[in-house]
Parts: structure tokens; sequence; C-alpha cells
């Protein structure tokens, strides 16, 4: 006789690149999503929540033209018919609302939106397929005045979750005027739009990793290419060394004022039509942030922003935390980039066959929660509730009573619902829990009209190096009487 054998059980384990959020970390991230919802909606922004899946035909130019297009994102045939994906960032389900309802919506319309995206990449540390995204965006607006006023918001919402000034600077930059330099270099076409794209695409990578590669790095991909430290080798541009120089002068045409910068810009676009209407938003968008109080210590104006998304057809913007953090190999280096955004003047066009003026911006929560732990700002450990604990099993509705008196005054609390029989497992419970107080009564207190209340916090300080004045003065168990319950509890959690 055969043994059956016994099914193979599930690993219990996270799939790779995703990961788990307990306690705290989801606490925090949903004050600071709460924190920049209400910055959005001072701004007169609404709030829209769109579906986490979208038609391939939908996300279109994310992603490549494949027979199977899943590379990049996660995605399915849906019974031999459409394929689906799951959503790979806020803006494509942005542009397909944008189309299907503009008859409805107000225009210009300006929402914000907020969740979880799904990327089909390979990970890395720190690096997740599945994160979180918070945008505003303004559809149908032509002025860069809109995109002025998501830099101002953008500002506003870094300060509003505790980045203060000084640690954090916005940076703008126009993709018009890139182009415009693009097309002095000789690598831009205006007959001819489709000329020379590889070449620009290089071109925009390249001056993306600006921060990373150094001028020298940067030059190697503009030319022939470059190889890494590992031996890899990135092919270039192909540029000459007077192209590549036109394109250097570029990402170096910061200066001291933006009014500085403004006319370094206007020297490099040349005769370029594009470039030169890229250099007038630019000094509009500055003139505008100037008059709302955005000086350059908050708020700059930086050739070096490119943005890697070939979408973006005008102003061009990117938050950047300015203080210094330790790395894995305890590097001093600084944060980096939080947010990002831009115009996207065609992205609705390609549902609607017209121009569709929009323009937004996306925060990385995530990075943005890192960025505060590691600033020592987020991260400490989160007080848990008030443990009721059960001393008799057939007085549970007394201890349910105590609780919901504790909740009715807006205190965290919880009756013990394991196995009552060890006490000692009960206060280890709320140990865990990270409780400041055990609420205790057995029969005998019962009897008198008393509760015992544990400092659970106090207690631990004693037992490592509380002294014993700092003991008399607070002892770490009092006894009151049940009806004094809720202000004694509100008073030793006010004492700390």
């Amino acid at each position: 006789m055969t043994r059956e054998k016994a099914p193979r059980r599930p690993r219990a384990e996270t799939p790779k690149g995703f990961r788990d959020y307990f306690g705290a970390e989801v606490t925090e991230r949903k004050a600071m999503l709460d924190a920049i919802a209400e910055v959005y909606h001072l701004h007169g922004f609404e709030a829209l929540e769109t579906s986490a899946v979208e038609t391939v035909e939908a996300l279109g130019k994310f992603l490549p033209d494949v027979d199977r297009p899943n590379e990049g994102v996660f995605a399915w045939q849906e019974e031999e018919k459409d394929w689906l994906a799951l959503r790979y960032d806020l803006t494509a389900p942005l542009a397909r609302v944008a189309a299907q309802y503009r008859n409805d919506l107000a225009s210009p319309y300006r929402r914000y939106a907020m969740g979880p995206v799904w990327r089909n990449e390979k990970p890395g540390p720190g690096r997740f397929r599945q994160f979180y995204q918070c945008d505003a965006d303004t559809v149908g607006a032509p002025s860069v005045a809109a995109d002025a006023e998501i830099c101002a918001m953008l500002a506003n919402a870094l300060e509003r979750v505790g980045i203060p000034r000084g640690d954090y600077v916005v940076k703008v930059n126009n993709r018009k005027v890139l182009n415009g330099v693009m097309e002095v270099a000789g690598v831009l076409d205006p007959t001819d739009p489709a000329k020379f794209e590889t070449e620009r695409g290089i071109v925009l990578r390249a001056i993306d990793k600006i921060d990373r590669l150094g001028d020298a790095g940067v030059r190697l991909l503009l030319g022939e290419g470059r190889k890494d430290d590992s031996g890899d080798f990135t092919k270039g541009a192909g540029l000459s060394a007077e192209q590549a120089e036109v394109v250097m002068g570029f990402v170096s045409a910061k200066r001291a004022s933006g009014a500085a910068t403004v006319a370094r810009l206007r020297e490099l676009v040349g005769n370029s039509v594009l470039g030169a209407e890229g250099v007038n938003e630019l000094e509009t968008i500055a003139t505008l942030l100037d008059a709302q109080g955005f000086g350059a210590d908050r708020i700059e104006l930086d050739p070096g922003v490119v943005r890697g998304l070939g979408y973006y057809t005008g102003p061009v913007f990117e938050a950047e935390l300015t203080f210094e953090i330790l790395d894995e190999k305890g590097n001093k280096r600084q944060f980096g980039s939080v947010s990002g955004g831009g115009r996207y003047d065609d992205l609705v066009k390609r549902f609607t066959g017209q121009a569709v003026p929009a323009t937004g911006v996306s925060i990385g929560v995530d990075r943005l929660l890192a960025a505060l732990r590691a600033k020592g700002r987020m991260g400490a450990e989160a007080a848990g509730p008030v443990v009721v604990t059960v001393m008799d099993r057939d007085r549970m509705s007394d201890y349910f009573a105590m609780a919901a008196d504790l909740r009715n005054a807006g205190i965290r609390a919880e009756v013990y619902l394991g196995n009552p029989k060890q006490f000692g497992n009960q206060l280890k419970y709320a140990d865990k829990r990270q409780s400041p107080i055990a609420v205790i009564q057995g029969s005998d207190e019962a009897a008198r009209g008393v509760v015992v209340l544990k400092d659970l916090v106090l207690g631990a300080k004693i037992a490592e190096n509380a002294t014993l004045e700092e003991w008399k003065d607070r002892p770490a168990q009092r006894e009151v009487a049940r009806g004094d319950l809720v202000a004694t509890v509100r008073q030793m959690l006010a004492e700390g």
C-alpha cells in the first residue's frame, strides 16, 4: 500500500520586489498623505480615485511595442481580447479620465490622486515593484501659470509634512529650452521631429545622470559611449566635440540668480524659435513665483533638470532634498529627488485627437517617508493601546465596559482576548504591543470598586536605570477608584 504524498505547503514569504507594511509605517504614510491632501485641497484641487487596472492600450507610450506587452508592467490578456495591466503610474489613468469625461468635467480640471502603482521591473535595494504615488495635475490650462502653481504647491506640501526650508529645493527647467539647444547643436530638425530621435533620447538620459556621472561621464555618453566600473558599455549619442560642447553649455547654464540664468539660456538657444519660447516661459514662471514670495531658497531655475520621460513638452520640475544621510557603506551622500513632474500637452491627445494642455507633479511618498526617518523626524515607536487585562473570565462584560469608557474618551484601548490563564503572558503581550498602561481588576479589586493601573513605560525604566526618587515620585503601579479610570489614564498618558 503506497502512502499518499503530503501536499506541499506554500512558502510564507513576500514575493520578490514587494514588501509588507506594519503598524507605525502604515499610520505614518496615511498621516503624510492626509497632510499633502490638505495642501492640494487648499489650492482648489479635487480628489480622484481610479481603478488599479487599465487597458494596455490606455497606457500607450509607457510600454514597449512587443507582441506580449507586459515588459515593465504586470499585464494579462482578457479571454483573447483586450490586454489589461496594473497601472504603471497615476498620470496615464488621468489622461484616460480627462478624455472619457471631458463633457462632464470643469475645464481646467484640477485633480489629485494617491495610491499604489506597480512596475514589472528588476527590484533592488530600496526599489520595489509596488509603491505609492501622490499626484496633482491641471488639465486644460495652457498658461505656464499652472506650472508655477504646481511648483509653489509642491514647496508648500514638503514644508507641511516636515521638510523645513533649507532642507529642500524645487528645481525648474523647460524642455523647449533643451530642444532649442539641441537644434543649435544639430540634433533636432524642426521640420522633421523624428530625425535624430534616438540621439536625443541618449542626450536626455545622459544629462539626467549629471549628478551621478559628473561632466566627464556625461561627455562620454554624448560622444561614443561610456564603460562603467563593471566593464559594461553604454552606447553614446555620437555627437562631435563641438556638438557636445553646446549641450554641456546648457547643463552648466545655471547662474547666481534666475535673471542671470535666463540671460545665459537666451544666449545658448540662439535663433531657435522653440528655444526662445521656452526661455520666455521660464521667465514668466520665475516672475509668478517671486510675486508669491517663493525665492531661490525654495524654488530655483536649474537647466540640469530634464526628467527622463519622453512625454514632457514644456516646463519640468524636480524637488530635491539637500541634507546628507549615510548610505549602506556609511558614506555621506545627499538624499536626492523625492518628487518630479512637468507639462505634457500631448498625452490626452492620444484619446481625443485634439491637443489638451496638462501639467502635474508626482511625490514619491515612500522616499519622502524614508527621508524623514533618516533625519529622525519619523520612525519612533508609536505607543500601542491601553490593554485591559482579564483576571476573571466570567467578568468579560466589565472589562469591555472599561475599554468602552476609555475609547469614548478618545483613548485607544483593547481587552486582552488571548488565553488569560497565565497573567504574565498578558503583560508580555502588552509589552509587545508597546502599550503604555495595563488595566488590572481582579475579584478583590472589583469588590472594593477600584482598578490597578500599571505604568508599563515607567516600569521598564525602573527595570533599567530609574532612580529610587523617580520611582517614589511616580510609582509604576497605581490603585484608583473605578470611576476615576478615564481621568487617571489620561493623566498618566500626559505625563508620558
